[in-house]
């Protein structure tokens, strides 16, 4: 008995698959997710925190030096909290800048904000263990995080910054 054979060849597709696709596609979503969330964590530590609304009362009473540390584009787009001390934390004199601001009150507790409270999480834990002492996160931001609605949100005033 004779078989039929197909004489139809047809050359391997060289397109992949469609769940080589979706394999693919899932494992750019989990890795663009985990830098995303890795980069939106803010960090726990030891040291004190404040809602905006309690650093807000604190830097107009003067009980604590409250630092916005974020960029200049950023003090341009929103302004600067009131009562609030704009110092770039991506200074590389940061530290002896700091050091300059507490000379004039020492004693007095530095607040750190930020955006979303992440960069301030950050460097509160960076200070600390760099010797500084009383150092405050704000980890509501200015635009508001898990921890808060954030400076804007609550209607707290800002002052323009022209740089």
């Amino acid at each position: 008995m004779q078989m039929k054979q197909d004489h139809t060849h047809r050359p391997p597709s060289t397109r992949p698959s469609r769940r080589v696709l979706l394999l693919g596609g899932g494992a750019l979503l989990l890795g663009a997710g985990g830098w995303w969330g890795l980069s939106r964590h803010r960090p726990t530590h030891e040291g004190r925190i404040l809602s905006v609304a309690q650093a807000h009362k604190d830097a107009q009473t003067g009980e604590i030096l409250l630092l916005d540390i974020r960029t200049p584009s950023e003090w341009r787009q929103t302004g600067i909290p009131a009562g609030a001390v704009p110092l770039d934390m991506r200074r590389a004199d940061f530290q002896e800048a700091l050091r300059a601001l507490q000379v004039q009150d020492p004693g007095r507790p530095v607040a750190l904000i930020c955006a979303g409270g992440v960069r301030s999480a950050r460097l509160t834990r960076q200070l600390l263990a760099s010797g500084f002492e009383d150092i405050i996160d704000v980890p509501e931001g200015v635009y508001g995080s898990t921890a808060g609605p954030g400076w804007l949100s609550s209607n707290l005033p800002v002052r323009p910054w022209t740089g």
